[in-house]
């Protein structure tokens, strides 16, 4: 059914980021709610720090048991600094990579290091995330998008409307969707997983935040970061599918099932094809 329907890699629903430079916080990120551990090596990090925030990932990483549970370990690594914090990530026990200001030439560099690292260390084939910060990854999405290593992208939109010169407010609500958008199309066109969604820095505002959540999910992301822990719960409760949904989901597999490839509807009457299909799989596959 998976490679009928094209359905893709299914991430983890929240992605809480703490900086590699807080060793504290990582042993308490690994015990809290979070599906997806982000060790920050950019831009939560002073520039000055960054060469302690890798020996702390690295002496952290080398200390966890081998198999132990808790959420997925993901690094942020920095395209300024893409060889040393590479070589501080590809590492057993690391899920994947977010790459900061992603293009296709960080993309190129960062596939040949961890290729090697990868080989040389006996680790798997790590996930990556792009992250769109920049008015020239706006411009070069497709290519991006196609590119082989790429598991999906995600957003920095702080950094990417700080290119763009534009003002988050009211006025420009539109324009940053549109922003968005662009991002979830060229994912699926180029058969990628549900792109992550941005956070937001007011982790206070909690009713706001699940507000964005719903609506970043209309629009096609599966996946959203998080600065505080406090996020976190916002994120799964909007991120997980209701047991109505996954009825009615489950209702459109089996039919679609029965019908062995045939013309079908759905108990409401809906012809079932093979987007509605894809569509229930990916449902399915998020079920917690």
């Amino acid at each position: 059914m998976t490679g009928v329907t094209g359905v893709t890699r299914i991430l983890p629903r929240s992605f809480l980021y703490v900086p590699g430079n807080r060793p504290d916080l990582f042993v308490k990120g690994a015990a809290g709610p979070a599906d997806a551990l982000v060790l920050d090596l950019e831009d939560a990090v002073p520039v000055p720090d960054r060469a302690a925030a890798r020996r702390e990932v690295i002496a952290w990483l080398g200390g966890r048991t081998p198999g132990a549970t808790g959420p997925e370990v993901w690094i942020r690594v920095s395209p300024d600094f893409l060889a040393e914090d590479l070589g501080a990530a590809v590492r057993p026990g690391v899920q994947g990579l977010f790459v900061a200001k992603c293009s296709t030439e960080h993309l190129d560099a960062a596939s040949q290091m961890m290729a090697a690292l990868e080989e040389e260390r006996g680790t798997s084939r790590l996930d990556v995330v792009g992250l769109v910060e920049t008015a020239a990854a706006v411009r070069d999405l497709a290519r991006i998008a196609a590119h082989p290593r790429l598991t999906t992208l995600g957003i920095g939109e702080v950094d990417l409307l700080g290119d763009l010169r534009m003002t988050r407010s009211p006025r420009t609500a539109a324009a940053v969707d549109a922003l968005r958008t662009q991002v979830v199309m060229h994912c699926s066109a180029a058969g990628r997983a549900a792109p992550v969604a941005p956070t937001s820095t007011d982790f206070r505002d909690l009713a706001a935040f699940e507000d964005s959540t719903h609506h970043l999910l209309d629009l096609g992301f599966r996946s959203r970061t998080a600065i505080h822990p406090s996020q976190i719960d916002v994120i799964h409760t909007a991120t997980s599918p209701s047991p109505e949904t996954l009825a009615q989901a489950q209702e459109i597999v089996d039919q679609f099932s029965r019908a062995k490839g045939g013309i079908t509807l759905d108990a409401r009457g809906r012809l079932i094809d093979a987007a509605v299909v894809r569509e229930a799989v990916e449902t399915l596959a998020r079920r917690r």
